[in-house]
C-alpha cells in the first residue's frame, strides 16, 4: 500500500467523496482512435468539473530518442510556430478532474513510457485521497471489425466477482497473451488499493487511422449502462452516421479496400447467427495499404 504521497504527484483540491469512480483514459498503446480519450472527454463535457491533481511528466517520458529523424521525432514534444513566435507547444499532460456531485474522477493521461510503478502509484493516491473504489478504463486495439459494424467489445476485471457485470454488458471476457499496455499493470495492482477496476476494449477497423466516432458511441453506450447515468448519445450518434459515410465513400474509391470490407462484413455478420466463419486472408500488400 502506499504510505507517502508521491513527489512526482501534486494534488491541487482534496473533495472527499464516498465510493466514487475513477474513468481513465490513456493515449498511446490502446487509444487507436482515441476511443480511450474521446469516450472520457465526452463525459467530462456532460459534467461541471474542477481540476484536482497533476502528474509531474518529466520523469515518465523519453524526450530524446537516439536514431533517425524519423524515429525521434516520435518521442519529442510538438511545437507550433506562428511568424516566428511559439504559439503552442505540446508536453505529456495527466490532469485528473472530479464532478463531486455525480461522485466521478476523470483521468486524462499519456501512457508513461518509463516507471510505470511510480506513476501508478500517482493513480492510486489520488484514488484514496478522493474515496475512488472503482476505476473503468476504456481503451481500443486495431482488429478485424469493419467500419460498417458496431466494434466488438472485450472486457477484464480486477476481481471475479466483477465478470458477471461485463458478461451482463454482452462484452466478451478476454482471452490474451501478450504485450500489455500500462492500464493492465493498474487492474493487476488494484485488489491490493481495495480497488474494483473493469477495463472496457473495442475492436475497431485495423486499416483506418484518426478518430473513430461510431466506437466512441459504441463504448459511452457501455460505460452509460455501467454507471447508469445518461451519456447524450444523440450528439455521437450524428458524428457517427456522418463518419461512416465519408469513410465508405472512401472506401468504394479503392477497389481492393472495398473488397476486404465486404470480406470483413461476412465474417462479421456469420459470427452473429453461428455459421461458419472463413478465415480473412490478407497478403502483405493489403496489409501495408490497409494501415495507411
Amino acid at each position: 500500500m502506499i504510505k507517502a504521497m508521491p513527489e512526482y504527484l501534486n494534488i491541487l483540491q482534496r473533495p472527499k467523496m464516498r465510493d466514487a469512480t475513477m474513468l481513465l483514459a490513456l493515449t498511446g498503446w490502446m487509444d487507436g482512435g482515441l476511443v480511450s480519450t474521446g469516450t472520457v472527454r465526452h463525459f467530462m463535457s456532460l459534467h461541471k468539473v474542477i481540476e484536482l491533481a497533476r502528474i509531474d511528466p518529466d520523469p515518465f517520458y523519453i524526450y530524446n530518442f537516439p536514431g533517425s529523424m524519423e524515429v525521434a521525432a516520435i518521442f519529442r514534444p510538438e511545437v507550433k510556430y506562428e511568424e516566428g513566435l511559439i504559439t503552442d507547444i505540446q508536453v505529456p499532460s495527466n490532469i485528473f478532474h472530479c464532478d463531486p456531485e455525480a461522485n466521478l474522477v476523470f483521468f486524462l493521461g499519456q501512457e508513461p513510457n518509463l516507471r510505470w510503478q511510480a506513476f501508478a502509484d500517482c493513480i492510486f493516491a489520488v484514488a484514496k485521497e478522493t474515496g475512488v473504489t472503482r476505476i473503468i478504463f476504456m481503451g481500443s486495439f486495431g482488429g478485424r471489425v469493419p467500419h460498417t459494424r458496431n466494434p466488438r467489445m472485450f472486457g477484464s476485471v480486477s476481481h471475479e466477482h466483477l465478470k458477471g457485470i461485463l458478461t451482463d454488458l454482452g462484452l466478451r471476457l478476454s482471452d490474451y497473451q501478450g504485450p500489455c499496455g500500462f492500464s493492465t499493470l493498474l487492474v493487476s495492482q488494484s485488489p491490493r488499493h481495495d480497488i474494483q477496476m473493469l477495463s472496457l476494449v473495442a475492436e475497431i477497423p485495423g486499416y483506418l487511422q484518426g478518430a473513430n466516432p461510431l466506437s466512441i458511441e459504441a463504448v459511452a453506450r457501455q460505460l452509460s449502462r455501467l454507471l447508469n447515468q445518461p451519456a447524450d448519445l444523440g450528439t455521437l450518434r450524428a458524428a457517427s452516421n456522418e463518419w461512416e459515410a465519408q469513410v465508405s465513400e472512401a472506401v468504394a474509391r479503392d477497389d481492393k479496400l472495398a473488397a476486404t470490407v465486404r470480406k470483413l462484413e461476412e465474417q462479421y455478420d456469420n459470427e452473429l447467427i453461428g455459421a461458419p466463419v472463413s478465415e480473412v486472408h490478407l497478403d502483405e500488400e493489403e496489409d501495408a495499404e490497409e494501415e495507411e
